[in-house]
Protein backbone atom coordinates (compact mmCIF):
# COMPACT_ATOMS: atom_id res chain seq x y z
CA UNK A 1 0.00 0.00 0.00
CA UNK A 2 1.61 3.24 -1.09
CA UNK A 3 1.35 6.56 0.47
CA UNK A 4 -1.37 7.78 -1.99
CA UNK A 5 -3.72 4.88 -0.99
CA UNK A 6 -3.82 6.13 2.31
CA UNK A 7 -4.73 9.64 1.60
CA UNK A 8 -7.21 8.41 -0.94
CA UNK A 9 -9.03 6.29 1.31
CA UNK A 10 -9.52 5.59 5.33
CA UNK A 11 -11.39 3.86 7.33
CA UNK A 12 -14.65 5.05 8.81
CA UNK A 13 -14.01 4.43 12.17
CA UNK A 14 -10.80 5.61 12.46
CA UNK A 15 -11.97 8.41 10.76
CA UNK A 16 -15.41 9.34 13.23
CA UNK A 17 -12.61 9.51 16.09
CA UNK A 18 -10.05 11.61 14.23
CA UNK A 19 -13.29 14.19 13.47
CA UNK A 20 -14.48 14.04 16.93
CA UNK A 21 -17.08 12.74 16.54
CA UNK A 22 -16.67 9.69 19.27
CA UNK A 23 -14.41 9.93 21.95
CA UNK A 24 -12.83 6.21 21.23
CA UNK A 25 -12.56 4.14 18.38
CA UNK A 26 -14.25 1.18 20.10
CA UNK A 27 -17.34 3.35 20.41
CA UNK A 28 -17.25 4.54 16.67
CA UNK A 29 -16.93 0.99 15.94
CA UNK A 30 -20.11 0.26 18.40
CA UNK A 31 -22.17 2.55 16.38
CA UNK A 32 -21.33 1.83 13.33
CA UNK A 33 -22.29 -2.15 14.46
CA UNK A 34 -25.39 -0.90 15.79
CA UNK A 35 -26.57 1.14 12.49
CA UNK A 36 -26.23 4.22 13.43
CA UNK A 37 -23.73 5.68 11.06
CA UNK A 38 -24.37 5.09 7.08
CA UNK A 39 -22.57 5.94 3.88
CA UNK A 40 -24.18 7.07 0.94
CA UNK A 41 -27.43 5.97 2.53
CA UNK A 42 -25.92 2.42 3.23
CA UNK A 43 -25.71 0.52 6.44
CA UNK A 44 -21.67 -0.55 7.08
CA UNK A 45 -18.91 -1.87 9.11
CA UNK A 46 -16.23 -0.50 10.92
CA UNK A 47 -13.50 -1.20 8.19
CA UNK A 48 -15.70 0.15 5.38
CA UNK A 49 -13.04 2.35 3.39
CA UNK A 50 -14.15 6.44 3.49
CA UNK A 51 -13.23 8.23 0.53
CA UNK A 52 -13.31 12.06 -0.33
CA UNK A 53 -17.01 13.41 -0.95
CA UNK A 54 -18.74 10.27 0.53
CA UNK A 55 -22.20 11.79 2.40
CA UNK A 56 -21.61 10.34 6.07
CA UNK A 57 -25.09 10.31 8.84
CA UNK A 58 -24.12 9.87 11.90
CA UNK A 59 -27.21 9.32 15.01
CA UNK A 60 -25.62 10.33 18.54
CA UNK A 61 -28.35 10.06 20.77
CA UNK A 62 -31.07 12.84 19.69
CA UNK A 63 -28.67 14.35 17.56
CA UNK A 64 -28.61 13.68 13.74
CA UNK A 65 -25.36 14.61 11.62
CA UNK A 66 -25.15 14.80 8.05
CA UNK A 67 -22.07 15.48 6.43
CA UNK A 68 -20.00 15.32 3.57
CA UNK A 69 -16.39 14.01 4.00
CA UNK A 70 -13.99 16.68 3.01
CA UNK A 71 -10.38 15.52 4.28
CA UNK A 72 -9.28 12.21 5.60
CA UNK A 73 -7.37 11.77 8.71
CA UNK A 74 -6.40 8.81 11.00
CA UNK A 75 -4.75 10.93 13.85
CA UNK A 76 -7.25 12.71 16.03
CA UNK A 77 -6.20 16.32 16.44
CA UNK A 78 -7.10 20.00 17.87
CA UNK A 79 -11.12 20.60 17.36
CA UNK A 80 -10.08 22.98 14.82
CA UNK A 81 -8.34 20.31 12.36
CA UNK A 82 -11.36 18.24 13.18
CA UNK A 83 -13.87 20.47 11.83
CA UNK A 84 -12.03 20.58 8.71
CA UNK A 85 -12.17 16.94 7.29
CA UNK A 86 -15.67 17.56 7.00
CA UNK A 87 -19.03 19.91 5.94
CA UNK A 88 -22.35 19.49 7.54
CA UNK A 89 -24.94 20.23 5.01
CA UNK A 90 -27.86 23.16 5.79
CA UNK A 91 -30.45 20.98 6.95
CA UNK A 92 -28.45 19.03 9.47
CA UNK A 93 -27.67 22.27 11.53
CA UNK A 94 -31.19 24.08 11.11
CA UNK A 95 -32.81 20.61 13.10
CA UNK A 96 -29.92 20.51 15.14
CA UNK A 97 -30.50 23.82 16.26
CA UNK A 98 -34.45 23.11 16.26
CA UNK A 99 -34.23 20.42 18.31
CA UNK A 100 -32.10 21.89 20.96
CA UNK A 101 -34.38 24.51 21.49
CA UNK A 102 -37.36 22.43 21.94
CA UNK A 103 -35.21 20.64 24.76
CA UNK A 104 -34.78 24.31 26.30
CA UNK A 105 -38.29 24.69 26.15
CA UNK A 106 -39.26 21.51 27.93
CA UNK A 107 -39.34 21.72 31.97
CA UNK A 108 -35.78 20.52 33.90
CA UNK A 109 -36.21 16.41 34.76
CA UNK A 110 -36.85 15.78 38.36
CA UNK A 111 -33.78 14.40 39.55
CA UNK A 112 -33.03 12.69 43.22
CA UNK A 113 -30.26 10.71 44.36
CA UNK A 114 -32.19 7.66 45.94
CA UNK A 115 -34.43 7.55 49.19
CA UNK A 116 -35.61 10.75 50.14
CA UNK A 117 -33.85 11.76 53.79
CA UNK A 118 -36.39 12.36 56.72
CA UNK A 119 -36.28 15.67 55.92
CA UNK A 120 -37.41 15.44 52.76
CA UNK A 121 -40.30 12.95 53.66
CA UNK A 122 -41.52 15.76 56.10
CA UNK A 123 -41.73 18.38 52.94
CA UNK A 124 -43.55 15.80 51.09
CA UNK A 125 -46.11 14.58 53.60
CA UNK A 126 -46.49 18.93 54.09
CA UNK A 127 -47.35 19.22 50.56
CA UNK A 128 -49.79 16.58 50.03
CA UNK A 129 -51.63 17.91 53.31
CA UNK A 130 -51.52 21.01 51.89
CA UNK A 131 -53.22 20.21 49.07
CA UNK A 132 -56.02 17.70 50.38
CA UNK A 133 -56.96 20.60 52.34
CA UNK A 134 -57.72 22.78 49.16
Amino acid sequence: MGSDDNLEKNRIDKWLHAARFFKTRSLASEAIERGRVTINGNKIKPAKQLALGDSVVVHIGNNHYEVTVLGLSNRRGSATEAQKLYKETDESKEQRELLAARLKEQPATFYTKGRPTKRDRRNIDRFFSNQEDS
